[in-house]
């Protein structure tokens, strides 16, 4: 693809190219596929052009995330604030898709961009959810339990782990079969577990009663969802029993 698009080629032709370098949506949540991805492939088009690489995405993406971390911690809970931590995480998750879209588009994509990419994620995962522990101990509230972002911390984290690790450890035949047709509400019913979605839970973060209640219903949702998970998953990893040897 890289030998025909140009960095100099028409915004609207690195659009194209990268609608169809596009990974697969299957079992993808709402916000990411129609929101995210869409947003990000026109980001992309412009980063492409300006000659940016993966890993130069990748950092932009960790600034803006650590930007929106940081103003969780320092800052007092405003709605002004709120909305800015909002702008923040979801421009920060453009960009964490947009470093993925160059490598497709370019192939330029390396072990090492993709390891770079996996642990800001997890960087990022973990710090949100101890910088809400933060403001909520900084700024306590019978509203502002210190026990949930402690457990959303745990949830998010064990949930980002299983869904790195078991594509790797599912056996082929199994992963050919996870991959056919999708119920049509399951986009929806993830939406709890979409990062893109979370972020826009902070436009609440100046209404702490708010902010609480759609937070640990995030967070509520996440916990069952795992648990669901962790069944599917061991079901999936259990060896594939032998083929039976045909008659002669």
């Amino acid at each position: 693809m890289s030998s025909v698009l140009q960095r100099s080629s028409p915004t609207r032709d690195v659009i194209d190219a990268l609608r169809h370098a596009q990974k697969p949506s299957l079992g993808t949540p709402a916000y990411s596929r129609w929101v995210n991805r869409p947003l990000a492939r026109r980001v992309t088009a412009f980063a492409f052009r300006a000659g940016m690489t993966p890993n130069g995405a990748t950092a932009v993406s960790a600034t803006l995330s650590a930007a929106a971390i940081a103003l969780i911690v320092v800052a007092t809970p405003t709605n002004a604030v709120g909305a800015a931590v909002a702008l923040l995480l979801a421009a920060g998750y453009v960009w964490d898709s947009v470093d993925g879209q160059i490598a497709r588009l370019t192939r330029t994509g390396s072990p090492q961009g993709e390891w770079l990419d996996h642990t800001v994620d997890c960087v990022k995962t973990t710090a949100l959810h101890l910088s809400v522990l933060v403001s909520f101990y900084r700024h306590p509230s019978p509203d502002a339990p210190l026990a949930l972002p402690l457990v959303y911390t745990l949830v998010a984290t064990v949930l980002y782990f299983g869904l790195v690790l078991t594509p790797k450890l599912r056996p082929a035949a199994r992963q050919m079969q996870a991959d056919g047709h999708e119920n049509p509400l399951r986009p929806w019913l993830l939406l709890p577990t979409d990062y893109g979605a979370l972020c826009l839970v902070f436009l609440a973060f100046g209404t702490r009663p708010l902010f609480s209640a759609l937070y640990g219903a995030f967070a509520l949702v996440t916990v069952l969802l795992l648990l669901a998970a962790w069944r599917k998953w061991w079901r999936e990893l259990r060896p594939a029993p032998p083929a039976a040897s045909s008659p002669r």
